[in-house]
Formats: structure tokens, C-alpha cells, sequence
């Protein structure tokens, strides 16, 4: 039975708070990760600190240039020559800006990457370790696009930090400084209150702003997963012949993304004039101001240019501050996005003191007075206790919906029981590390999803360290490698996005052999010959009774004729066990087991 909703909380696919706490608490987790690079970190500040500095002596030079070539009043004839000392260290200091810039990039790139490799790699482990409940729930296209922004955010996040808003604050101190030292206090005050006119209009009005860019994120990764979802059933939507349906419901999404990024776009223009406009006045006022201190012979012609210039280099990254804080603030809701995602409690984990499963031989399984449900008002399992003795096969059979699949799922400790136990040569599984209980047991589902490679890939994926003999030998037992063999690329086919290019029976072949590849003490098959025909169906049976020789096999089945052989008959109905035993002893109880095999006889012989 699939879990479709439960109590545990969704991670929302729209954009999480962006207050300022928020904010600091995603930058103080980012933090240690790139202080692995601490080194790194402090020879890129020391980088960009040398690029400002460099950055702020080129006007000063070019102060120095254009007095030297003013001509002198007491020396009319003097021939102009340009100082060649001062040209010279014009262009070192111009090449200095870019090699500092540059050497920061490249100082910086590793710890850059590194951090965004080892969060991505987390999250991505993590992920695997949450329960199937979580999974379950979550939409896998709005998941993958969480991932992809958290690690683009990262990079963007230190881009425009590092690069940007750090180097500016640096240039701004420097500047007014040299205004104030210079020249009057007017020239500081002006600067200071058009920044901080400037910053104020532009982190007012882009705060506005975000709830349009939330808008775009949310109607954007509504648009993805409604196409991801589609192309994945591909199969569905052609069977019901609803491709114009999907294609209109994409539609719908397109349609209110495409509204959402006019109205950030407006916005977006509405912010570039208003900052323009602050700069404009400033402009005008500096060199207003610095213009009537040339007449007045107080100032050079050369302080007008060094101001200039000052303005110019102070304004002209202050015209992308809009983005930039934009920017940063999707960056850090990206990033938290991603970190909410990592510290994701697992509902199944590891108890302190949990011991590896070590098996020398098969294994006793023991259900004992198990209770279950994936809701609390919907109970599945009401006290089942059943035993398959070791080296033995116990098979549950009923109708859809008893609790068989759940059994399976509660003993690879999908989920945890919230009563009773589940023992594995007596030790109780939520005692034992989970991937030493998985290790052991090994499944053939009723529903075989196969990776989107190819078929060697998708068998040797149940002992990666197999040989290519072990894989073809896994093949033949489960009568898939004439098949294969027959293809023109042989084992190196594609399968297919989910094994959508193999029929049923082919894909449920492949998990039969990936499954004996992996050959595990304990043997899971849940309904596995269920897309085979008769012919394929019988021939396998005996390869499946091979496999299972030895081994502690649970088999759940609808086809009672599959299990006539088993050690005991488990007969399950609405989560209760109502009749186990033998073949022969249910078929002589006559009770529900013997109505089942007497209705499924008939139909065999009169399938129409």
C-alpha cells in the first residue's frame, strides 16, 4: 500500500522568510564550510584589499598627470612634457587592479567550488537517508530544482559579496576619506548622503520587489515539476490520449510565470530610474562644487578630474547594488531552501549504540505482534507475529491492500513499527545499522523501476564489484541473457528513462537477476513473476526455487500457485493473519485460502 499523506510537514516550494535572522542564520551555516579554505579565504581578502587600494591611487595619478601637463603662468614658453615616471605607474596601477582582481578569482575559485561540492554531496547523501515517507510526498522536479539554486547560490552568494558589495565598502571608506583630508568636508558629506540615499531607495524598493521574485521562483518550479511529472508518465498521458490536458495545464503555469517576470521587470525599471536619478544630483553637485573650486584657484584642473573619477568608480558598481542585493537575498533563500532540506530529521536513524547485522548463516525472521500504521487513524498491521525459520520460504498471501507489501517495507526498515518488534536471528532490526540489515536482504518487487542506463548498469547494480561473467551468469538464471544477447548492443542497451523501453517481463527479469547478483541471506519476492507469461513464468520459478535454497525467503503473492511449495502459507486480510499452514493443510481447512485456490483454478482453466 503507497503512503499518500501523513503528519509530517512538506518543505513549501515557494520562497522561505527572508528576514534577517533568516539570513545570518544561512550565512553562519555556510560558514564553516569555506573556512576549510581559511587560507585561501585570507589571501583573497588580501587580494581584493590590494585591488581597492590600486583602484583608488589611479585617479590620484591622474590628478598628478594632468597638473604636470598644465602650463606653468610664470613660464609661458615652457615645452609641455609629460612625465613618463607618472604615465608609467598610471598603467601599473591600471594593471594592477585587474592582475589583484584576478589573482583573488582564481585564490578563491577552489574554496568556492569546494564548499558548493561538499553541500550539494551532503544534501544529496542525506536525501537517500530520509525515510520513503519523505519521498513519498516530495514532488522529485521541485526537489532537484532545490538543489540546483542552493549550489548556484552559492557561487552567486560569494560572487556578489566577495566580489561586489566587500570591495565597494572598501573603495567608499578610502574615497571619503581622501575627499575629507583633501578637500572641504562638503565633499565627504555629499558622497555620503547620496550612498546612503542610494542604499536606502534601493534596499527599500527591491525588498518591495522580492515578493514578484518570489512569485517567478514559486510559478517557475510549479512549471518544472508539472513538466517532469508529465514527461516522466509519458506512457499514462498517451494511454488516455491527454497531451493536449498536460499540455494545457504546463500552460497554465507558463502563463502566471510570464506575469510574474513582467511585473519584476517593471519593477526592476522602475528601481534602475530612481537610482539614476540619485546619482545624477550627486554628480551635478560634486562637480558643481569642485567646478567653483577651480575658478576660485583653490583647486586644480586635476582635483576636478581626480573627483570625477572618484564619482565615476563609486557609481558605476553602485548601479548594479539593485541586483546585487536582489541577488544575495534569492542566493541566501536558495541556500537556506538547500540547508532546510539537509537538516531534514530522519523519521528511521540509527540508534547510538547500533550494531552491524554479521550473518554466517541464514537467518531466523520473526515478526512478533507487529503493529503499524502510516497514519495514525489508519492502522495497517493489527498484531501480526509470524516466523520464517532460517534457510526456510514463508509465503503471505490475500487480497490487495492486507499489509503483504508493508511487511516487506517494515523489514528494510523503511519505516519503524510503532508496536511490537521485527527480530533477525533474534536481534531486534531497530537495534541493528540499517545498512548492514539492507545489506542482507535482498528484493524483487512487483513494480521494477530501472535506472536510465544500460542493462549490464542496471543488473550489475546489485553488486557493483560483480565481474561481467558474474553479471551474465545473474542474467541466464534468470533467463534474460538470450534476450539481451539477441539485441544489437547487447548488454550495453539503454533501457530507457524507468526501463520504459523493456516490456514488463523484461524489467521484472532484470530485478530477478540484479537481485541474485547481490545474493543476500535473506530473499524478498514481492509478487516477482507478476509480468511474466505462463511459459517464462514456470521456467523461473525454478531458478527462483534455486535462489532460495538455503536462504530465508518471504515470498508475497497473489498467484497461489507460486507458493504451493513454501515451508508455511501466511493468509492476510485487512492488516490480520486469518489462516497460515501448509498447502495441503489450508486447501483441507477449507476456509479463505482454499475458496482463493479453487477460484483461481477455474479461471485458468476458463480464462474467458
Amino acid at each position: 500500500m503507497r503512503h499518500t499523506g501523513s503528519s509530517y510537514p512538506r518543505i513549501p516550494t515557494q520562497s522561505v522568510s527572508l528576514d534577517s535572522e533568516s539570513d545570518w542564520g544561512t550565512l553562519k551555516r555556510l560558514f564553516p564550510y569555506l573556512w576549510e579554505y581559511k587560507w585561501r579565504v585570507l589571501a583573497a581578502l588580501s587580494f581584493m584589499v590590494g585591488a581597492k587600494l590600486a583602484n583608488v591611487g589611479v585617479p590620484l595619478l591622474l590628478k598628478d598627470l594632468i597638473d604636470s601637463m598644465t602650463p606653468q603662468p610664470t613660464v609661458a614658453d615652457a615645452v609641455l612634457v609629460v612625465p613618463v615616471a607618472l604615465l608609467m605607474a598610471y598603467g601599473l596601477l591600471r594593471l594592477s587592479v585587474s592582475a589583484f582582481t584576478e589573482l583573488r578569482e582564481l585564490v578563491f575559485a577552489e574554496a568556492t567550488q569546494g564548499a558548493a561540492r561538499k553541500i550539494a554531496l551532503q544534501t544529496f547523501e542525506h536525501l537517500h537517508q530520509l525515510s520513503l515517507r519523505f519521498h513519498l510526498e516530495r514532488q522529485t522536479g521541485g526537489m532537484s530544482r532545490d538543489i540546483e539554486r542552493g549550489v548556484r547560490g552559492i557561487e552567486s552568494l560569494i560572487a556578489y559579496s566577495l566580489y561586489s558589495i566587500v570591495p565597494t565598502l572598501i573603495e567608499v571608506v578610502l574615497v571619503l576619506t581622501i575627499l575629507g583630508v583633501k578637500f572641504d568636508k562638503w565633499y565627504a558629506i555629499i558622497t555620503l548622503a547620496a550612498l546612503a540615499s542610494y542604499i536606502y531607495f534601493t534596499v527599500t524598493v527591491t525588498e518591495w520587489r522580492t515578493q514578484f521574485r518570489k512569485q517567478v521562483n514559486e510559478f517557475d518550479s510549479s512549471a518544472h515539476t508539472r513538466a517532469i511529472d508529465s514527461l516522466l508518465n509519458y506512457e499514462t498521458v498517451k494511454y488516455f490520449g491527454n497531451e493536449a490536458f498536460e499540455a494545457k495545464r504546463y500552460d497554465v503555469n507558463l502563463d502566471k510565470l510570464r506575469k510574474a517576470r513582467i511585473k519584476a521587470q517593471n519593477s526592476l525599471s522602475a528601481l534602475n530610474i530612481g537610482q539614476q536619478v540619485i546619482i545624477a544630483v550627486a554628480l551635478v553637485g560634486m562637480l558643481w562644487r569642485a567646478t567653483q573650486g577651480v575658478v576660485d584657484g583653490r583647486m586644480t584642473l586635476g582635483d576636478l578630474v581626480m573627483i570625477n573619477a572618484f564619482m565615476i568608480q563609486l557609481y558605476i558598481p553602485l548601479n548594479f547594488l539593485g541586483v546585487i542585493y536582489r541577488e544575495i537575498k534569492q542566493s541566501l533563500t536558495d541556500l537556506e531552501r538547500m540547508f532546510d532540506l539537509l537538516e531534514k530529521e530522519r523519521e528511521v536513524a540509527d540508534v547510538l549504540a547500533a550494531k552491524p547485522l554479521q550473518l554466517q548463516q541464514p537467518p531466523e525472521v520473526r515478526f512478533d505482534n507487529v503493529f503499524f500504521a502510516y497514519e495514525p487513524d489508519r492502522p495497517i498491521l493489527h498484531g501480526i507475529s509470524l516466523t520464517i525459520p532460517a534457510g526456510k520460504t514463508v509465503a503471505v498471501v490475500g487480497p490487495s491492500g492486507s499489509g503483504k507489501s508493508t511487511l516487506a517495507r517494515l523489514l528494510f526498515r523503511f519505516y519503524d513499527v510503532q508496536q511490537g518488534g521485527i527480530y533477525i536471528d533474534g536481534l531486534e532490526i531497530r537495534q541493528l545499522t540499517q545498512d548492514s540489515v539492507r545489506a542482507a536482504i535482498g528484493i524483487v518487487p512487483q513494480d521494477t523501476v530501472l535506472f536510465n542506463d544500460t542493462v549490464y548498469y542496471n543488473i550489475a547494480y546489485g553488486n557493483t564489484q560483480a565481474s561481467k561473467a558474474q553479471v551474465e551468469e545473474a542474467a541466464r538464471a534468470a533467463r534474460i541473457h538470450g534476450f539481451i544477447a539477441s539485441t544489437p548492443q547487447g548488454y550495453e542497451t539503454m533501457v530507457g528513462e524507468r526501463g520504459l523501453k523493456l516490456s514488463g517481463g523484461e524489467k521484472q527479469r532484470v530485478a530477478i537477476a540484479r537481485t541474485l547478483l547481490k545474493n543476500p541471506a535473506i530473499l524478498i519476492f514481492d509478487e516477482a513473476t507478476s509480468a511474466l507469461d505462463s511459459t517464462n513464468e514456470r521456467a523461473i520459478q525454478a531458478e527462483l526455487r534455486d535462489a532460495a535454497h538455503n536462504k530465508t525467503t518471504l515470498v508475497i503473492a497473489h498467484r497461489l500457485s507460486t507458493v504451493v511449495d513454501a515451508h508455511e502459507i501466511v493468509v492476510m486480510d485487512a492488516g490480520r493473519v486469518i489462516e497460515r499452514g501448509t498447502h495441503q493443510q489450508l486447501l483441507a481447512a477449507d476456509g479463505r485460502y482454499a475458496h482463493m485456490w479453487s477460484l483461481q483454478q477455474s479461471q485458468e482453466e476458463d480464462p474467458a
